[in-house]
């Protein structure tokens, strides 16, 4: 570099001494004298501060970032320059701040906040199925109708061991009959298939397991193809008489006092 003097005013002789004392013996600028740059410097500062800022991303040009250097070279006013800047960009940006804390103590980089995950929501409970709780009332009544007109209970409730088939015969004939005509009164009753027993059918996919009983080889699955064995029947109405409030549907058979 070369001396410029700081003070014009001193005479030639003094400042030539001054200068040519300083050059030869020293190799320091005496106090009085400044420094200057040479143009040269001046310039390849100014290239690399123009390529720095190019190689930002344009979100952060106008601001003060870690970008690695690749020159080993820097001058010390370019090392001094960058250090002023990162100086008051670190007290404002505290991403930079720490960002250059990592640097410093060789970190890794610190990973992205993941996204919130929204909490699962929980399945629906489905709802219980509710069993249908069946009242003995209606059942009750059925066997006194059948009782009454078909003398069911006693049929069953007799011992028949004694009797020859003849008589058994006789009697389940009436039983029967008086058992027909109580279900036709008080119900409608139909086959579930119209087919005849003995006519071969196909049971397609989907169809009614509490109305359709696969007997025999039941293997693999539908369509399945065999007879009918059992139509099935089917109550389509029901006529039961009305029981009073103080009926005891229990009694299916009032006993008889003669006298």
């Amino acid at each position: 570099m070369r001396l410029i003097s700081a003070k014009n005013d001193r005479p030639p002789a003094r400042r030539g001494r001054l200068d040519t004392r300083s050059r030869q013996n020293t190799g320091f600028a005496p106090v009085g004298l400044r420094y200057e740059m040479p143009e040269q410097d001046v310039r390849r500062a100014a290239r690399r501060s123009s390529r720095v800022r190019q190689e930002s991303p344009p979100e952060r040009r106008g601001q003060w970032s870690l970008i690695p250097m690749t020159e080993s070279n820097i001058s010390f006013a370019g090392r001094l320059s960058l250090a002023f800047g990162l100086f008051f960009s670190v007290l404002g940006d505290r991403e930079l701040a720490n960002r250059a804390r990592r640097l410093r103590d060789a970190e890794p980089p610190a990973a992205p906040d993941a996204a919130p995950v929204a909490p699962r929501q929980p399945a629906a409970a489905s709802a219980p199925e509710v069993i249908k709780e069946a009242t003995p009332d209606a059942a009750l009544q059925l066997l006194g109708l059948l009782q009454r007109d078909a003398r069911l209970i006693d049929f069953v409730e007799e011992d028949i061991a004694g009797y020859s088939d003849a008589d058994i015969g006789a009697a389940a004939r009436i039983v029967h009959d008086g058992c027909r005509a109580t279900l036709r009164e008080h119900f409608t009753i139909r086959p579930v298939r119209d087919e005849a027993e003995g006519a071969r059918v196909t049971i397609g996919e989907g169809f009614d397991a509490a109305a359709i009983r696969l007997t025999g080889n039941v293997v693999g699955k539908p369509p399945f193809h065999g007879s009918i064995g059992h139509r099935g029947w089917r109550v389509d109405a029901v006529r039961l008489p009305k029981l009073n409030p103080g009926h005891d549907a229990s009694i299916i058979a009032p006993a008889e006092v003669e006298l």
